[in-house]
């Protein structure tokens, strides 16, 4: 899988899969108004990690989860 800025979209899954966390927290700390650092976008649509419009979250998904086992970084 190709993905722009691998290392930040990586952070970010790694950043929610412990436990989810509020969308303005996320929003806060990873949205950019940058067109070439779209880390929130490339994690949303590689499917890497999902909002949860029941309870206002956004968590690792598990194929988030996955690739960060195949990077070497637990989850």
């Amino acid at each position: 899988m190709q993905i722009e800025n691998r290392a930040l979209v990586l952070d970010l899954v790694a950043w929610l899969a412990p436990a989810p966390r509020p969308y303005d927290e996320v929003m806060a700390a990873w949205r950019t108004s940058c067109p070439r650092l779209t880390v929130w976008e490339d994690a949303l649509d590689l499917g890497l990690v999902a909002r949860r419009p029941a309870d206002g979250t956004v968590a690792a998904t598990e194929a988030g989860r996955a690739l960060l086992r195949a990077e070497g970084r637990c989850a």
